[in-house]
């Protein structure tokens, strides 16, 4: 995973109550920096486990599954409210958990992204703690989820349904004010949906304590694991009440979270969808083999067809300039990644959401968690790093039924990786050879030449100033400095000017 894709949780090495290891005897040996990171701050992908996820053996045969939402004894409030919605029939994800769930037991679902795992969880989760009340920085539910867009996600959707039992939720991340979510817990919130970093730091400043949480969500474990998250989690669940129940939901399950199921999973029942790698049968993958000095060409041309887009690049760098390119040919284009404030990525979804903007380039940090309605592609502008990124990428579109393509752009180069990495997907896509302004680009994409007529409002990108200098003379200079000027030089120069003022003063 690219270092863009991780949230902006802060985790210090050395917490306290148990928070520098993951109560297993493992911890950070000294010097070790936040996970997913390297020593002068380049990105790596955590090592992962190889291998199949072998799920457990269930002891205590699981309910049958139900086929409406009236069968499931779901309290009035939340029937009404899905009515409201227009939620008729529960997805099989939610016809086969919900009554599992709903009855107390242990879950362990995995369903493609998209299947409806939010409410799979969700509806068992309120259903369960309506009617109690939490006092003050004691939640009574907690739902743990490795990215801030999926911290949202989760509480958008379950909003509605936790207003109609009366319950008060609080979403606890990074990158937003700390206080402020603080305050709410001081309130009283039943429900927290949390990213690990931020919640770790409330529990240790004491503005929440988790031995009244009697129902524990991990959605989307897999990734908290790929991003180094695993130490915090295992602490984090050792805080909650040893006898509550556990529901693990994810759209891949791998070797990674072994741990969490072993240790913290009692006689669950499992239920699996689709394949982890399954391919979704509404979705069409696209490979398009391009020459290196036709990519950006051909991407542009996709970037300004009719119709949303979503477009993933390795580096918050690429994002950035990717953007600058896109509004300055005629594209009304914004970019999402890590480096980006909370709500500043909050304003960019909404304005992708609304339409406003009709291309999002993003990392991986868009790859989980963003439902946006009536998505019918997503491009690989950079192929991902692995299958799961793949698949994560392209669960974006193709939602809940909906049809849609997934495209990726590979060099030459690439070729043989992309290969190896759609094996392991276990996806056959169609095989394109294209050039910018082919019909055939076109009839694939619904690519189109841009206007070329810069979007009105559109501003240049500041770039942070880069070790050893800007990238290109000019650009990420600090005020003062000339193009490429370093520190000893600009200071030196500063200390000429000086001597040379005093020398002229002395002589007046």
């Amino acid at each position: 995973m690219n270092r863009s894709a991780r949230t902006n949780d802060r985790f210090a090495n050395n917490r306290k109550d148990g928070f520098g290891s993951d109560r297993g005897g493992r911890s950070r040996t000294p010097g070790q920096g936040r996970p997913g990171t390297r020593p002068g701050g380049g990105a790596r992908r955590p090592a992962a486990v190889q291998g199949e996820f072998a799920p457990p053996a269930t002891v205590t045969p699981a309910l049958p599954a139900v086929t409406s939402f009236a069968e499931l004894g779901l309290p009035a409030e939340v029937l009404e409210t899905l009515t409201g919605l227009g939620v008729r029939e529960p997805f099989p994800i939610q016809a086969a958990t919900l009554p599992n769930s709903l009855a107390g037991r242990d879950v362990l679902g995995r369903g493609r992204t998209g299947s409806g795992k939010t409410l799979a969880f969700g509806l068992a989760l309120l259903a369960r703690t309506a009617g109690r009340r939490a006092e003050p920085k004691q939640p009574l539910a907690l739902v743990l989820v490795p990215t801030r867009e999926l911290a949202q996600q989760v509480t958008d959707a379950l909003t509605p349904y936790a207003k109609a039992l009366r319950l008060r939720m609080a979403t606890v991340v990074g990158g937003m004010s700390i206080g402020r979510q603080a305050g709410a817990l001081r309130s009283g919130a039943e429900v927290v949906v949390a990213t690990p970093g931020r919640l770790a730091d409330l529990v240790e400043r004491r503005d929440c304590r988790l031995d009244r949480v009697a129902i524990t969500v991990l959605d989307e474990a897999d990734q908290m694991a790929d991003m180094g998250f695993m130490p915090q989690v295992t602490a984090l669940l050792d805080l909650v009440r040893p006898d509550g129940q556990r529901l693990l939901f994810s759209a891949t399950l791998d070797r990674n979270i072994d741990l969490l199921v072993r240790r913290y999973l009692h006689d669950p029942v499992v239920h699996s969808v689709d394949p982890s790698a399954g391919a979704v049968t509404t979705m069409e993958h696209h490979v398009l083999y391009v020459h290196g000095a036709d990519k950006y060409a051909t991407a542009t041309e996709i970037a300004a067809r009719d119709g949303r887009v979503l477009m993933f690049l390795d580096t918050k760098h690429s994002v950035d300039q990717f953007t600058k390119h896109l509004l300055g040919s005629g594209v009304r284009a914004a970019a999402l990644h890590g480096g980006k404030s909370q709500p500043q990525r909050n304003r960019t979804l909404a304005q992708f959401k609304s339409g406003a903007v009709t291309v999002l380039v993003a990392t991986n940090v868009a790859a989980r968690g963003i439902h946006v309605d009536d998505l019918d592609l997503v491009v690989n502008v950079d192929p991902p790093g692995d299958h799961k990124d793949y698949l994560h990428r392209g669960g974006r579109t193709a939602r809940a039924g909906e049809s849609g393509s997934v495209v990726t752009l590979v060099l030459p180069n690439q070729r043989r990786d992309m290969t190896r990495l759609l094996s392991d997907a276990r996806i056959r896509p169609q095989v394109t050879q294209v050039r910018s302004g082919e019909a055939e680009l076109s009839r694939i994409t619904g690519a189109q030449a841009p206007s070329g007529v810069p979007v009105a409002g559109s501003a240049p990108v500041t770039e942070r100033p880069q070790r050893g200098g800007a990238p290109f003379r000019g650009m990420g200079t600090r005020p003062g400095r000339s193009g490429g000027e370093s520190r000893r030089t600009a200071e030196a120069r500063r200390t000429a000017e000086a001597r040379k003022a005093a020398r002229v003063r002395r002589g007046a």
